[in-house]
């Protein structure tokens, strides 16, 4: 007998994490019992609430006792043409975002808990549950995401997520892509979107199931000249999934995901430019691409009713180039024509390709203890990844976008190599019903390989041909106790690590060192919180954490005592503490008095202090970089009818660019400084116009508030990266 759930109920299952089916992400998936259940069929997903929570098992992973957090985008007046990230995850409490994706970062970054959020170096960036980054360990930065269009939801995990995911200290965060509609053999959706400073982004998707396979593929378009001059970008990304269900048993899955980009970068601004003027650009003839290619093979197979075997398989090619008139002199030295010559300077050219191929097995199984149903994880990773490194190449004294070298080779030239073995377990321990302990261990290999060539000041090339082992335990465990129905209480405690990355091997910037005596980072996160829902009214996730970071890897200011030039130092600045509280709360008043008829109202306010400060050295008592203290937002989302609209107010506090924690700014030094506190307000729309039929609108930043999230000693600056200004935009969706 067939059952039909309401949308609303629908949405309190994704927040308490019970009688959803697992789907290709991370999902929520109720450990296995022998009962008949009555079929649900899943008509869809309406509410205007924003965020849930995960369950205690979703597929072959396990999330009992830490804190995770799930956003479905379809529940949201979020602007995803342009991947607002303040719309799509400013609910996520202390999210942190580097806003560079208008300056020739291809994404804006994203950090938690005082971490530094440029590119997601602390994350662990997911789609679909398996690795979408160029090197989890070598070079963790995050140039591809998928378009926010095509995906079905955000799942994020906190620090504990470093025994089933990885040692990232900052967690997970896994992209997970919407499937083709179960109930129809083809749907095609269409929404273009247009807006401020030339904003046109379309976006073509296909889906649908036809017998035992379901399909879905997207491509999107997106073309703006840009806030400031040269900062124009042009991109094309693409998905196309396929999942067949070969036998009861069996599910295979095989999916593409694809970018191709061309983006023009204004440079960076001293402190008084951007006083004066923070769309104003110092460069005109910076550029960038970063074509990206991401084939993945998926397997599921239901060994018995009581244990699962997955398998996922990525394999990744792509690329990294620019051709840029550097930073030598700084932001303001003007990018002129030399008199003598009747040309330009010439530029620099940077290459870097990579190739990578990430396997990850895993098992579930569920089994009975004492009478209680309890979950066991275990699994293992392997990973090997491949970078090649060219930079300072001659480049052409045009101002086109022209990757060839003229007179010269590169100035150095290296091979960076990374294997990575990683077995990891966990299970749940369920004493009693309410109660419950999720002890783990995750054991990692890791070898590193350097190899090449570095041109010195004295014209001498400097080799290198180095090789490194670590091999490392991670410990955690967790605790949940489902107070009510709706609400658990839960903690935990992991581990984590970071080794040293490429960048801090080989400087990509010429006024930054490294040094000689770097060393790998490691600590743990812990956590404790009471979360849950009530009826249908009431969303909320309260906690607190601390955070250890041992040998935390950062940048310093100093002056060259031969030169008296200021440069910055890479350098293990010391331990570092990061402790504070993260609290959402969610109300929709009119479910609560029973009287909504055709009125929706909800609030949300997602708030997180901070406080991350180095405890040893030189810089004891001083504020760690880019962590600012307070991140508050507060939303509004009133509905009528087929109508939907939503305000929201974002707050970030001050932070440093720098551990001197300087407030004076050095024009000098483009890393010296405050970035200072900053407050946006959007306002986004939504109007069901037919029943396949949307309008969407907006405005980003509506008061035009003037502010920055990043100071950079190199690319893409140097020096301060504006945020965007006061943007509208508007989108027509249909579905046929």
């Amino acid at each position: 007998m067939a059952c039909r759930k309401t949308a609303t109920s629908l949405f309190i299952s994704v927040v308490t994490g019970v009688g959803l089916q697992a789907t290709p992400g991370l999902a929520q998936e109720a450990p296995t019992r022998n009962q008949k259940l009555e079929e649900v069929q899943v008509i869809g997903l309406k509410s205007k609430n924003g965020l849930g929570n995960l369950g205690e098992v979703g597929g072959a992973v396990i999330y009992a006792g830490k804190k995770t957090e799930v956003l479905v985008l379809d529940s949201l007046d979020a602007n995803t043409a342009q991947n607002n990230p303040r719309q799509i995850l400013g609910r996520i409490p202390g999210m942190n975002f580097s806003e560079t994706e208008g300056s020739g970062f291809p994404a804006n970054g994203i950090g938690l808990r005082g971490l530094n959020p440029v590119q997601s170096v602390e994350m662990n960036v997911r789609q679909n549950g398996y690795n979408i980054t160029a090197d989890l360990y070598g070079y963790p930065e995050t140039y591809y995401l998928p378009a926010m269009e095509g995906v079905e939801r955000v799942e994020v995990v906190r620090g504990a997520a470093s025994l089933q995911f990885g040692p990232q200290f900052g967690g997970t965060v896994n992209y997970v892509m919407r499937q083709g509609a179960k109930d129809k053999p083809f749907e095609l959706a269409l929404r273009q979107t247009g807006g401020s400073f030339g904003l046109f982004n379309s976006f073509t998707s296909v889906g649908g199931q036809v017998g035992k396979l379901n399909y879905y593929a997207y491509g999107q378009y997106r073309r703006q000249e840009g806030w400031r001059p040269n900062s124009g970008v042009s991109q094309a990304t693409a998905y196309a999934g396929l999942s067949y269900q070969a036998t009861e048993k069996l599910k295979l899955g095989l999916e593409y995901s694809l970018l191709r980009n061309q983006i023009q970068m204004p440079g960076g601004l001293t402190d008084s430019l951007f006083q004066a003027n923070p769309r104003q650009s110092t460069r005109a003839r910076n550029w960038l691409q970063s074509p990206w290619n991401v084939l993945t093979l998926t397997a599921d197979y239901r060994l018995s009713e009581r244990t699962l075997l997955t398998l996922k398989t990525a394999g990744n090619l792509s690329q990294r180039a620019l051709v840029w008139r550097n930073e030598d002199g700084g932001a303001a030295a003007p990018d002129t024509v030399d008199r003598a010559t009747g040309q330009y300077v010439p530029r620099e050219v940077e290459n870097e390709r990579f190739r990578s191929l990430t396997n990850e097995l895993r098992l579930r199984h569920d089994y009975r203890l004492l009478g209680l149903d309890n979950t066991l994880a275990v699994g293992v990773r392997y990973f090997a990844g491949y970078m090649h490194r060219q930079g300072g190449g001659p480049g052409s004294t045009a101002s086109d976008f022209d990757l060839n070298l003229y007179g010269g080779g590169y100035e150095y030239d290296f091979e960076f190599r990374t294997q990575n073995v990683a077995p990891f377990a966990e299970t749940v321990i369920r004493l009693g019903s309410r109660f419950s302990l999720t002890p783990g261990v995750r054991f990692e290999f890791i070898n590193s390989k350097a190899k090449g060539y570095k041109v010195q000041d004295d014209g001498l090339a400097q080799t290198t041909n180095e090789s490194r082992n670590r091999t490392f335990l991670l410990f955690g465990a967790g605790a949940q106790f489902q107070a009510t129905a709706g609400t658990a209480f839960y903690g935990n405690v992991s581990q984590a690590y970071r080794p040293v990355d490429y960048s801090a091997l080989q400087p990509f910037g010429v006024t930054s060192k490294i040094d000689p005596n770097l060393k790998d980072s490691d600590g743990y996160n812990a956590d404790l919180g009471y979360r849950g829902a009530v009826g249908e009214w009431l969303n909320f996730d309260v906690g607190a954490f601390y955070l250890r970071y041992n040998r935390r890897i950062g940048t310093v200011a100093l002056v060259d005592a031969t030169t008296g030039n200021d440069y910055s130092l890479r350098t293990n600045v010391a331990d570092s503490e990061h402790k504070g509280a993260e609290t959402y709360l969610e109300i929709s008043p009119l479910k609560l008095l029973s009287t909504a008829g055709r009125h929706r109202l909800s609030a949300f306010n997602s708030l997180a202090y901070v406080d991350a400060r180095y405890v040893s050295g030189e810089f004891k008592g001083k504020r760690v970089e880019y962590a600012p203290k307070l991140i508050e937002r507060v939303g509004l989302t009133y509905g009528y009818g087929p109508l939907s609209v939503t305000g929201q107010y974002s707050y970030t506090g001050d932070s440093f660019g720098e551990a001197n924690n300087l407030r004076t700014p050095d024009n000098d030094n483009p890393l010296q400084g405050l970035v200072p506190p900053y407050a946006v307000w959007d306002l986004s729309g939504t109007y069901h116009a037919a029943k396949n039929l949307d309008l969407k609108a907006g405005v980003n930043n509506l008061t035009d508030a003037k502010y920055f999230t990043r100071r950079t000693d190199e690319y893409p600056g140097p020096g301060i990266i504006p945020s965007i200004g006061r943007s509208f935009y508007a989108t027509l969706a249909a579905k046929f």
